[in-house]
């Protein structure tokens, strides 16, 4: 991509940014398991390996590997998009609303949660109109409780809504 189509981009993250963002993310992780499981035990015993004798292994071909990425991601220096504004707001359309839904299932509980996260996401992303929202979201939920709470005997997460009608 040449510097006139680099400016003329809407572009909200850089293929170098995502790809060094990712690698540090992976080192972080890979770390995290080198000290844990050092911790827990990785050399070898009298019995044979330790509980983190393999998992530190592992960590380790993690981080090194994730330094490659960086490594790579450095030397190349691609600026060219990643992800631009446009794409970035069709991921936030979903995303957000999926990060509320899954805060409102501790204090409404999955069912209400889940009804309203369908009924609203396809009245305003799929242009449904709201009576069939509405209708879907309740009806989608009506026999997930069925399936989970009364034909397999499965509870999940309520909220104030089930206690009240007694489940």
């Amino acid at each position: 991509m040449s510097a006139e189509n680099l400016e003329g981009a809407d572009i909200a993250v850089t293929k170098r940014t995502a790809e060094l963002t990712v690698g540090a993310v992976v080192a972080a992780f890979g770390l995290l398991a080198i000290v844990s499981n050092y911790k827990l035990g990785a050399g070898w015993a009298e019995d044979g390996p330790q509980a983190g004798y393999f998992p530190m292994r592992m960590g380790i071909a993690i981080f090194a590997a994730s330094l490659v990425v960086i490594w790579q991601a450095l030397r190349k220096n691609d600026r060219s998009a990643f992800v631009e504004r446009g794409q970035l707001k069709l991921v936030a359309t979903v995303l957000l609303p999926l990060v509320v839904y899954i805060a409102a299932i501790k204090f409404t509980g999955i069912y209400v949660a889940s009804a309203l996260f369908i009924g609203i996401f396809m009245a305003l992303v799929g242009k449904f109109s709201w009576w069939k929202s509405a209708g879907i979201g309740l009806a989608i939920n009506v026999v997930m409780f069925w399936v989970f709470e009364i034909a397999f005997k499965v509870p999940l997460p309520k909220g104030p809504l089930e206690h009240l009608l007694g489940f």
